[in-house]
């Protein structure tokens, strides 16, 4: 698990000095080695944080065996050892060292670009072809490790990071106002936007070749190009399958050769990981959790009561608001760009917790798009009822004259088309701007200068869902329009920046690309059965830990954000959502935001993560304007 950067240039547009400035900015995903390599066209900077094969054998930038190709690689390859067994019977190739690094650069030496559909595993890297003068630069199935890329035309650049990329003067910075409004709307910047204009996300099972003033770009795996016509209906056969990938899954990643843990929360899809891990391990399991001081928000008791049943060693760790403000600055610094899911200040902790134990964590994301776990699906399943949709106006115009908790739900009748409904769904389950709403809040300045209409922004959400391999419910459309974006693009960003700001590797099984697939073409009668969401996976669950454990309403993993903003956070409002600043940047009305504001704190506390978005964005303006 690493840091890695670098550039191709035919015009000497970056230099050796950019190329330190970038490697050293991601110090922190990798602060055990470092390494460079460059020459008349390219540069590769690496930053190592050593999991698999410890020596110095096995540092970066490192060269094939016949010197043709060097590469820098971030991620781990878990079924290395039996790609290196091909490699050896099939090339009688001698590796240098037991690394996972080493097996995915000689098998694209021997394979070429098709040797990605080999991997299962978390990845983002780039090789060298010193002979073609060509560089190949490729990202993993479901966007698990991050790579950013800006392209000129001529120039090349790319970072595990935007702020790697932001240390280099000749790549312009200019705001992506195309981006603020996503953000606005959904509390993170898909790809492959990013918040600047020149420089984009390489997007999930991706990659790219760069040459001679040619970027060709080619899609190798997609979650939409899973879904086929046939779906397993036998309950069984389900258990058993799924019991078996789940199990294979864990025992790939608990592999490593520094200590490893599992984040626990109480849920189900973290105990479901532990379970398996306590199970496969030949030693006693770290679990880790976070609490909170307020109960309402607290669900360690849970996790330490699983872990108790389990046998780990678990450590918890309960949170004040003093920690969340201790933390207000460093989350800004770690996720570079605007990113308003405020889970990432628990995730930051618990990743800084484990770190004092461990080096690798497991953790239980995609569990609930896999398995339809959110509360989303279900709005999802209402909102396609045809009574609801012949009258859902009425409906919402009913709910809006009632108390704050059915005024927010009246929003989800609102949504503009049924291509945007998705978007919608995510956006107002998370209590964000609703485009209605952004269409009142947004300045006229913005909304001239954007360049596109509101619905061009957003169209692109969901246009695909509805051509697949069979016909979706309603449900399984808002699930992959989840694992499409809402996965991606904020809950593996989160974990990814929060765990390797420590120096942390965080590993997810339910993402092994074979899950996936199996997941993707399950009965939807066998992930929420009888209102039961999740129903497969509790069925495995209970066979190791007993059901009354999750005898509970569900919880996300949340802090008491709405009413720390009314109190101890209260100066965040006051420093960045104030008449100077909201008219300094002229993104949105003043107007507009006091009347929020003022709403908010008069008891409409639906609204807190409006206001949270907003102080998210402006903060990150004023750090990065000049």
């Amino acid at each position: 698990m690493c840091g890695i950067s670098g550039y191709y240039t035919l015009n000497k547009a970056f230099s050796e000095v950019d190329l330190h400035a970038m490697t050293n900015a991601i110090e922190h995903r990798g602060p055990d080695a470092f390494g460079y390599y460059s020459d008349e066209t390219i540069g590769l900077g690496h930053r190592r944080l050593s999991i698999i094969d410890l020596s110095e054998n096995a540092n970066q930038p490192m060269f094939s065996s016949d010197k043709r190709y060097v590469m820098v690689y971030n991620g781990e390859v878990y079924n290395y050892r039996e790609i290196a067994a091909e490699l050896r019977q099939k090339f009688k190739l001698d590796f240098r060292t037991s690394s996972d690094s080493e097996v995915v650069l000689e098998a694209y030496a021997k394979y070429g670009p098709d040797f990605v559909q080999k991997l299962n595993g978390m990845f983002a890297f780039a090789i060298y072809d010193k002979e073609k003068k060509e560089l190949f630069v490729c990202r993993d199935r479901v966007g698990i490790k991050p790579l950013y890329y800006f392209w000129d035309g001529q120039n090349f650049a790319f970072a595990s990071e935007l702020k790697s990329l932001s240390q280099v003067p000749s790549i312009p910075k200019e705001i992506n106002r195309n981006a603020v409004y996503q953000f606005l709307h959904l509390g993170f910047i898909p790809a492959p936007q990013s918040i600047f204009q020149s420089i984009k996300k390489v997007e999930s099972g991706t990659w790219l070749r760069v040459s001679k003033n040619n970027l060709e770009s080619h899609t190798y795996w997609s979650i939409n190009q899973q879904v086929s016509e046939k779906i397993i209906t036998k309950e069984k056969e389900a258990i058993v399958k799924l019991s078996d990938l789940l199990m294979s899954s864990v025992q790939y990643q608990i592999k490593s050769d520094v200590p490893f843990g599992v984040f626990l929360s109480g849920g189900i899809d973290s105990s479901l990981v532990t379970a398996n891990a306590v199970n496969l391990s030949g030693v006693k399991v770290n679990t880790f959790s976070i609490g909170f001081e307020e109960n309402k928000y607290n669900e360690s008791v849970y996790a330490k009561a699983i872990a108790n049943y389990l046998g780990t060693h678990h450590h918890e760790f309960i949170v004040s608001y003093k920690d969340a403000i201790d933390l207000i600055d460093t989350i800004f610094d770690t996720y570079s760009e605007p990113f308003a899911d405020s889970s990432s200040i628990p995730t930051m902790l618990v990743s800084k917790l484990a770190r004092q134990h461990v080096t690798v964590t497991l953790s239980g994301e995609g569990g609930d798009e896999l398995f339809l776990g959110y509360g989303a699906y279900q709005w999802a399943r209402r909102l396609n009822q045809p009574f609801i949709k012949a009258f859902r106006k009425p409906i919402a115009n009913i709910l809006s004259k009632s108390n704050s908790r059915f005024e927010r739900h009246a929003n989800f009748f609102r949504y503009p088309n049924e291509n945007l409904k998705y978007s919608h769904i995510l956006s107002q389950e998370q209590y964000y701007f609703s485009l209605d709403e952004l269409d009142s809040i947004l300045s006229e300045n913005f909304k001239n200068t954007s360049g596109s209409t509101n619905t061009e922004l957003l169209n692109n959400f969901g246009i695909e869902i509805n051509h697949l391999g069979r016909n979706l419910n309603a449900m399984e459309k808002q699930a992959i329009f989840d694992l499409n974006f809402y996965l991606q693009d904020d809950l593996l960003t989160k974990v990814d920046r929060a765990s390797m700001h420590f120096s942390l590797e965080t590993r997810v099984p339910y993402l092994d690309h074979r899950i996936i697939e199996f997941a993707l073409n399950l009965s939807p009668e066998l992930k929420y059965k009888n209102g039961t969401a999740k129903y497969l996976l509790k069925e495995i669950l209970y066979q190791y830990v007993p059901e009354k454990f999750f005898d509970r309403p569900k919880q996300g993993f949340a802090i008491p954000l709405q009413k720390w903003l009314k109190n101890e956070l209260r100066f965040l409002i006051d420093e960045n959502l104030s008449k100077e600043v909201i008219e300094k940047f002229g993104y949105v009305n003043y107007e507009a935001v006091e009347e929020l504001k003022k709403d908010f704190l008069n008891g409409k506390e639906y609204l807190y993560n409006r206001i949270w978005i907003l102080i998210v964005l402006h903060k990150w303006l004023l750090k990065h304007s000049k």
